[in-house]
Formats: C-alpha cells, sequence, structure tokens
C-alpha cells in the first residue's frame, strides 16, 4: 500500500539535528574536476554493518555488483563489520590513519559534525543537491554547518517488536499503550514462563536505549532541544530518567545474565531470544526487522507472529508521550575518496536501489517512491507511527556526539549492572560535554 511520506514529525527531528552543525569549515574544496568520471579503473573500499548473513547483506553485494556492471572502470571492496567494531573502533582508527576505507556507515548527527570538524569527510554538497531535493529533510542530520557530508538510505522509529502469539498465550489483549499496561505485561508473560523482554546489554547501547526513552517521557521537547544544541543536562528529568529506568528493571523483565547477552549476534543474542520464542519483546529499530531473520531458526513462523508497537508513555510525565525517538544509517565518503565515491553514494539513494532495499524487508527507505514497497506489516506500523509522531528525537548518543554518548552509555549500563546511580548519568554526561 502506499504510504504517505514523513513530514511534520520527522522534520522536528531533521532541524533539531541540523542545529547541532555548527562549527565546521564548510567549502567545496573537495569538488572533482570535470570529465575524469571513470576514465581510469578505480578501486573503492565499502565499510557497512551488515555483517550477518542475510537479505541485507546480500543486498549490498547486489548493489555494488550492479554499480560495477554499469560502471566497468570501478571495483567495489566490500567489508561488512559489526555495528560495535565498525562505529567504536575500526572506524575511528581509520581515519586517523593514511587509509580510511573510501565509502563507510555515518551515523549522522553529533558524531557527523565531529568527522567534518577534524576534516575527516568529503563535501558533496555541490554534487547532491538533486538528491537531496528528493529525500527531503531527513538530509539534514548529514549535514554540518549548512554543508552536506553524507546521504541517508534508512529512517524511521524505534518501538517494541512483539511476539503476537505469546502474548494470547498470556491473555494480553492489545499492545501496552503506557508503562503501567507494559508492566502488567511483564507479569502476564512471567506467568506461564516467557523472558518477558529480551535485552542485550553487553552491547551497551541496547540497555542505554532504554533510558533514552524514559529520558523522552521525563524531559520537555524544549529540554531535548536545548540537550542537544548546548549539550545543558541541568534539567532534573535527566535524573528522573534513571529513576524511572530504576524502577522499570526492579521489576525484573529482562532475562537471566542479561548483562552479558549480545544484542544481535546469533540465536542465543537478545534478538535470538525473540526471533526463536523464548521471548516476549524487544526494544529496537526499524532495521530489527531484517537482522530477526538472521537469526532465526524458523523465519516463516518469525513472520506470522511478530509484530510492533510504539514505546508506551508514562502517566502524568512532563514529556510528549507522542514523540518518538529515532534515527537512520547513511553513508559517507573520504575527504580523499575518488569522485566515484560520490556517484556510489548517490547511487545507493536512488530510487531504485531504494526500492530494492525496502523490498529486504531490512529497513525503510528514504526515497519516497519506495515506500509502496514496504509490504511487511511491522515495517508498516513503523512508517505510520513515525508519520504520526508528533516530535522524533534523533538517538541521544548520536545527537550530542561520541563523547558524550560513549560517557552517558557506560553510566547508563552501570545502571542495568547495579552498580551506578541516575545521579552518575548526569555527572557522566556533564563531565563529557565539558571536553
Amino acid at each position: 500500500m502506499a504510504i504517505p511520506r514523513r513530514a511534520g514529525a520527522v522534520l522536528a527531528l531533521f532541524l533539531t539535528s541540523s542545529l547541532l552543525a555548527t562549527g565546521c569549515s564548510g567549502g567545496d574544496d573537495n569538488t572533482e574536476p570535470a570529465g575524469e568520471l571513470y576514465e581510469n579503473p578505480v578501486t573503492l573500499t565499502w565499510w557497512h554493518n551488515a555483517s550477518q548473513d542475510g537479505p541485507g547483506k546480500e543486498y549490498w553485494e547486489k548493489v555494488a555488483n550492479d554499480f560495477s556492471a554499469l560502471h566497468p572502470t570501478v571495483t567495489i571492496e566490500i567489508e561488512a563489520i559489526e555495528t560495535n567494531q565498525l562505529q567504536r573502533t575500526r572506524l575511528p582508527a581509520a581515519l586517523l590513519s593514511n587509509d580510511p576505507p573510501d565509502i563507510f556507515q555515518a551515523w549522522g548527527g553529533g558524531e557527523l559534525r565531529e568527522q567534518a570538524e577534524a576534516d575527516y569527510l568529503k563535501d558533496i554538497t555541490d554534487q547532491v543537491q538533486a538528491e537531496v531535493e528528493n529525500i527531503g529533510s531527513s538530509v539534514e542530520i548529514w549535514q554540518a554547518d549548512g554543508r552536506q557530508y553524507g546521504l541517508p538510505y534508512r529512517m524511521g522509529i524505534e518501538g517494541i517488536w512483539y511476539n503476537k502469539d505469546l502474548f494470547d498465550q498470556a491473555g494480553i489483549d492489545a499492545p501496552p499503550a503506557t508503562f503501567d499496561e507494559l508492566n502488567d505485561a511483564v507479569t502476564k508473560l512471567k506467568a506461564i514462563d516467557v523472558i518477558p523482554i529480551a535485552l542485550g546489554a553487553g552491547d551497551k547501547w541496547p540497555a542505554a536505549h532504554w533510558w533514552y526513552n524514559f529520558a523522552l517521557r521525563a524531559c520537555s521537547v524544549e529540554t531535548l532541544r536545548s540537550a542537544t544544541t548546548e549539550l545543558n543536562f541541568d534539567d532534573p528529568c535527566w535524573v528522573k530518567a534513571g529513576e524511572d529506568l530504576q524502577a522499570f528493571i526492579a521489576t525484573e523483565p529482562f532475562q537471566d545474565n542479561f548483562i552479558a547477552t549480545p544484542g544481535q549476534n546469533d540465536p542465543t543474542s537478545a534478538n535470538g531470544l525473540l526471533a526463536n520464542g523464548q521471548a516476549a519483546m524487544e526494544l529496537m529499530g526499524d532495521w530489527n526487522r531484517g537482522t530477526l531473520d538472521t537469526v532465526a531458526s524458523d523465519p516463516e513462523a518469525l513472520a506470522e507472529f511478530i509484530g510492533w508497537f510504539p514505546v508506551p508513555a508514562i502517566a502524568g510525565s512532563a514529556g510528549d508521550p507522542a514523540a518518538a525517538l529515532g534515527g537512520g544509517d547513511g553513508f559517507a565518503c573520504a575527504k580523499n575518496a575518488p569522485a566515484e565515491c560520490v556517484e556510489f553514494l548517490k547511487y545507493i539513494v536512488s530510487p531504485e536501489v531504494q526500492t530494492g532495499y525496502a523490498e529486504t524487508g531490512t529497513g525503510l527507505p528514504v526515497a519516497p517512491e519506495a515506500a509502496a514497497a514496504v509490504t511487511d506489516p511491522a515495517l508498516q506500523s513503523i512508517l505510520q507511527a513515525t508519520t504520526d509522531a508528533s516530535y522524533v528525537q534523533l538517538w541521544l548518543d548520536t545527537a550530542f556526539g561520541s563523547t558524550v554518548g560513549s560517557a552517558m552509555n557506560d553510566a547508563i549500563v552501570a545502571i542495568f549492572a547495579g552498580n551506578g546511580s541516575p545521579e552518575d548519568v548526569v555527572t557522566a554526561m556533564k563531565s563529557a560535554a565539558s571536553k
């Protein structure tokens, strides 16, 4: 079915994110001379995070092969790297070296701003004007100081993936709309000896996203905007988020040893527990549909029972109950990458390639022409919920940048481990922001 473009709520995210983009030395000094494209043999190195065998990884291989078939002078060498390893170790080290990948995963927001300020990225503003116009306001997350340094290929909000069959067995009539209803669902699922919620705290960020969502419920939109642009964390809502998280953890909604469980690696990871019927829920973004397929022992059964609903509201909270947490994935080119890198980036976001991406069921495309190719019911729900959200806040670690984001995530995981406090999270954020 045709899905409307995500306009109002998503625009709020993109405009908020674009306010981050200050302090960069813009310009078009990376513009390639005319007439050199495809004249000489070029090898592009491409790092992406579709590291698990499945439709996502296979599709990127097809995209690379198709581009090379269209342009025989271009060879693309792919390295698929797990997200944490790519984002936290491999990519930062490579960008510091004299031999970074030509095209690589870029999450936008504060992280991209830092990379642009360090002069690691190719300014592609002048070359991608048509693509920027077609995609719309989501491209602003990949801007710094009004210049374009990357393009998104996927965009959506986060929510709770759930097993409809287990909900039926537990007597849960409808997806929870409030945290009180979510707590009731947890109790009912425990009564039938089912893990209520799978959590991969071993990778830190899946646990941190619970705190992000409590912050979204505790803080006003104005406070979130201020924190994103000014790194100001004085509002007491940030401590309230940690207190609400502690209270939720105390209900014991997660599996045993969740603190060491990986997020998305194999059938024993958090999404493996959901995919194979051992857990009833998991908090995750729209990309989870594709990763669930890669770890499911019976993908056809998974397709029948998997569902999705928005993160529940908290009664009486200061935050907007219709707000959502979201973001996307994109790619950027290294500063000294050949001009063909930008052409490949443009090819990835073309309507034809975006339609093929949508058909894989691994995420939501950014090209409006590809929306009709989203056929999975859960992904259609996310696309509609993104449209309906009153405000969408970019992932907090991405919005705040890697320095604040890493310190924040570490302090949040300490709460899950039982040796941290809500105040510790805010202290860590303020300390990192001061640097």
